[in-house]
């Protein structure tokens, strides 16, 4: 009988996403400028929310709560990232990786269930206006943004310690950027089915279930605002509905490609393109799709310029 060397390796190597070509070069570039990107729009959208006394509202808590997510999200992924590339064959321990999962993990999971939370919120302003403080009062938002993040972190952990406990077969080498449950995976010498049973569930709870929740309320809630007398309410309601389901759209596909596709259909070009979508390009657009096309973020944010030019002037 055939037998493996199940000793899990002392470190891993993260293969990257670059090459270490010009070409390749400008794209770290533009990715580390992506990065402050995402940095400084979200953190403009923190600080937004946070002195302006109209923007206290349950949807712009939630929205804090998504920025403070894709900050996260950035830093745990792209300056490892740059430092491998600059740095070739630089060991991550497995805690590191470990680590790295379990952040990884919590950030994109308590997006997964936000996104869900802030159709909610939509919903119930849209649908039931006269309930909404009841409904969303403070201690309701503090509970959901609280169940959001441990049940995150839950399941993350689960995954995070579940994956570093497998019996690997010597290899160290993860071809991926990121250390990545389905790619450790190829590399353990153990049978890993029913785990990647389990990781399909979970996606199914994660992904799938608030996707199918907040496309089922979406037709509700666009039929009351098609029926608001007001346009300018109607149109401040489409931008905003309208700016979430973009949101949506994007992140939800991405994960499912990620954590949901047969293995059968895994391609290296899908395994590093699927967490370069979730990590970064996501973080970098989120502020922009809602500041941008946002009448009260954009009002707060010539408030605050404003202010900084009176400061200067005195």
């Amino acid at each position: 009988m055939e037998t493996h060397n199940t000793t899990s390796p002392t470190e891993f190597v993260l293969l990257g996403l670059l090459h270490h070509t010009k070409a390749h070069t400008f794209v770290l570039a533009i990715i580390l400028l992506a990065l402050v990107t995402a940095m400084s729009g979200n953190t403009l959208l923190l600080v937004l929310i946070q002195v302006d006394s109209s923007l206290h509202t349950p949807m712009y808590f939630f929205l804090s709560q998504l920025a403070f997510m894709d900050i996260c999200q950035a830093l745990i992924v792209v300056p490892k990232m740059a430092a491998d590339f600059l740095t070739p064959g630089n060991p991550t321990s497995p805690a590191g990786c470990g680590a790295q999962i379990f952040l990884s993990l919590t950030m994109g999971g308590a997006e997964c269930l936000l996104l869900a939370v802030m159709a909610y919120d939509r919903y119930v302003v849209i649908c039931k206006p006269l309930q909404y403080p009841v409904l969303l009062n403070r201690r309701v938002c503090l509970g959901l943004a609280a169940g959001v993040w441990v049940g995150a972190a839950a399941d993350a952990l689960i995954h995070s310690v579940h994956t570093m406990d497998l019996p690997y077969c010597g290899s160290k080498y993860i071809d991926q950027f990121v250390c990545e449950i389905r790619s450790l995976l190829k590399l353990s010498c153990s049978d890993t089915s029913q785990y990647e049973t389990l990781l399909y569930v979970t996606g199914i709870v994660l992904l799938l279930i608030p996707s199918s929740i907040i496309l089922a309320s979406y037709p509700r809630i666009l039929s009351m605002v098609l029926r608001m007398k007001s346009t300018k309410g109607q149109q401040k309601a489409l931008a905003t509905c309208s700016s979430h389901l973009t949101v949506v759209g994007m992140f939800y596909e991405a994960a499912i490609v990620m954590y949901m596709r047969p293995n059968a259909s895994d391609s290296p070009e899908q395994d590093r393109m699927s967490p370069v979508f979730c990590t970064i390009v996501t973080p970098v657009l989120n502020p922009l799709i809602y500041s941008l096309r946002n009448r009260d973020v954009l009002g707060a944010l010539r408030k605050l310029v404003g202010k900084y030019r009176v400061l200067q002037q005195n």
